[in-house]
């Protein structure tokens, strides 16, 4: 069962737990590569850092997003031999710490 789904050719999407969601690398083809990867789904290392960057607004009571309420999210990881290693800049609650890659089918 593979921790990464390729979506397109050379980008791939991989749980976040952190997060709760998943995010995307592209690496790109042979020819023009943007971040390494090593080639195995089932223990992927990609290199170098990745970072993901969002922002989240709290809804109104009308169910809009309040402006006021912008929030910015940064999850900084290091994806090593099927381990995602957050890294101490992440806003979630899985800063500093190195967990298992999730696979995608008990996720998605």
């Amino acid at each position: 069962m593979a921790l990464l789904d390729e979506q397109e050719d050379g980008y791939f999407i991989y749980w976040c737990e952190g997060c709760k969601k998943c995010h995307g690398v592209w690496t790109g083809n042979n020819s023009n590569p943007r971040w390494n990867w090593n080639g195995n789904l089932e223990k992927p290392t990609f290199s170098p850092s990745l970072l993901h960057r969002s922002v989240t607004y709290e809804k109104n009571e009308k169910g809009i997003p309040d402006s006021k309420t912008m929030k910015e999210m940064v999850c900084h990881v290091f994806i090593t031999d099927g381990k995602i290693q957050y890294l101490n800049d992440c806003t979630h609650e899985l800063a500093g710490r190195t967990v298992e890659m999730q696979h995608l089918k008990g996720v998605l």
